[in-house]
């Protein structure tokens, strides 16, 4: 699917779209199609750091990863990522303060989704006081912090501490994710576990979920 990648990676949208049309229509492995996009999305990432793309880049990837999971999702919910139409938990979700990063945040949104949580998707650019808030009124099992660059750590361990001050960190798992985070600073965040690709993210999130059964 080197095709598909390079279409997104390269802005082609009209191309990307119609490529992921063609991959489900001929019965490939919905996953597989996800992992292409990751893939490009990665490139798209790399090419924002070295300041080759800019915002607009990543707001038209963002826009060709939804318009590919509305595609994407029916196929998967059909049973194969064995999603399931019981929800399993509750799963609050944002992008950190100081960063509009959202393509990483809507692709676990959408995993979460069929793979069975409630998801509360509370947008980019959140202060960690607006998770506490979202917290106390949701109650979710799991809270998932994204942030595309390293500046977004002070804002995640913001969001961690204040879940500590009101008392809410022994009852929730935290997980962080980006294309920059690493055990370094899940360890310095404080947080449960760290990702860089929705799909690790989707099986941890299961996992707690069975432990708590």
């Amino acid at each position: 699917m080197q095709d598909l990648v390079n279409a997104v990676a390269e802005m082609m949208e009209d191309d990307a779209l119609a490529l992921t049309r063609k991959y489900l229509d001929q019965g490939a492995p919905p996953v597989e199609i996800l992992n292409a996009y990751k893939d490009a999305l990665g490139i798209v990432g790399k090419r924002f750091e070295e300041g080759i793309y800019f915002v607009p880049e990543l707001i038209l990837a963002g826009e060709m990863m939804k318009s590919a999971s509305e595609l994407i999702k029916p196929h998967m919910a059909a049973g194969e990522t064995g999603a399931s139409s019981n929800k399993v938990g509750k799963f609050l979700l944002g992008t950190v303060e100081g960063d509009i990063h959202d393509i990483g945040k809507d692709m676990v949104h959408m995993l979460m989704d069929i793979n069975g949580f409630e998801v509360r998707d509370l947008g980019v650019d959140v202060p960690a006081k607006r998770f506490c808030d979202e917290y106390k009124d949701f109650q979710p099992d799991i809270v998932g912090l994204s942030g595309l660059l390293t500046l977004s750590y002070d804002s995640m361990k913001a969001v961690v501490d204040c879940l500590k001050e009101i008392g809410a960190r022994d009852k929730v798992k935290v997980i962080i994710g980006g294309g920059q985070v690493d055990e370094h600073a899940c360890k310095y965040v404080q947080a449960d576990a760290w990702v860089t690709d929705a799909v690790t993210g989707v099986k941890y999130a299961l996992q707690w979920m069975e432990g708590r059964a």
